[in-house]
């Protein structure tokens, strides 16, 4: 059985960071679904010109399929992160630029793109050789491991949730618009909260926390609990792994 542990929610509210460090402290590696959307946005904006777009606007499925497979767009395991490549090169910095952000919730309510990414992050977690793997997404309890032995679902108020993407924005030397990203954060949330594939919703039986109000320390600490009650041979709470915050 694949030990898998899924971490969903909306943008910034923390699942990313998070799912890094329950996978640190475990010892498992840490695969960002978000990620791979990316790097096949990415590939699409540097490879298909307007153009290319049916009459209605939308991104032909088939020609981005086809690009994934063709540069190739993959996650490739390097130490204990699944990284995003396209056409071989790394591009965890450029899938987080604004030209990026801009177009990949569109791009990620493709069914055929979302069958293709679940595919990859399936085949990803399967080919680990019975690694444990800590997976975080808007869809990953619900869908792609609907048997993942932990579930939880991290959610925040949009204000929060504007200015921590702001921040990590900044932070990265990106030039960012506060009122536009509000904008854009809002946009997002309704196409996926209302796409008709994989909508972004809580899984039945996943733990929902509210990280509104807490540090990224107080939510490591709540769900390393989940994670220490709920699978089997968890290190425990005060274990001998120091993780600093």
């Amino acid at each position: 059985m694949l030990r898998v542990i899924a971490i969903d929610g909306p943008a910034a509210s923390g699942k990313s960071s998070t799912a890094g460090l329950v996978a640190q402290r475990l010892g498992w590696a840490h695969l960002d679904s978000g990620a791979l959307y990316r790097a096949l946005t990415l590939a699409a904006v540097d490879n298909l010109d307007e153009a290319a777009r049916r009459p209605d606007g939308a991104w032909p499925a088939q020609r981005i399929l086809d690009l994934a497979e063709r540069l190739p767009v993959r996650l490739v395991l390097i130490g204990s992160t699944f990284r995003p490549e396209v056409a071989g090169a790394s591009v965890e910095e450029a899938i987080r630029s604004e030209r990026v952000t801009r177009h990949v919730s569109v791009v990620a309510a493709i069914p055929e793109v979302r069958t293709w990414v679940n595919t990859q992050q399936r085949r990803a977690v399967e080919g680990g050789q019975g690694r444990g793997v800590v997976v975080d997404g808007r869809d990953i309890g619900t869908v792609v491991f609907p048997d993942a032995i932990v579930k939880i679902y991290l959610t925040a108020g949009p204000a929060e949730r504007v200015q921590r993407r702001y921040k990590q924005l900044k932070e990265k030397g990106f030039d960012v618009n506060l009122a536009q990203l509000s904008v854009e954060i809002t946009e997002r949330d309704t196409r996926d909260s209302q796409r008709v594939i994989s909508p972004l919703r809580p899984a039945d039986d996943a733990a929902v926390i509210d990280t509104t109000n807490l540090t990224p320390a107080d939510v490591f600490r709540r769900v390393s609990m989940l994670v220490s009650q709920r699978l089997p041979g968890c290190p425990e709470q005060n274990g001998a792994l120091n993780i600093q915050l």
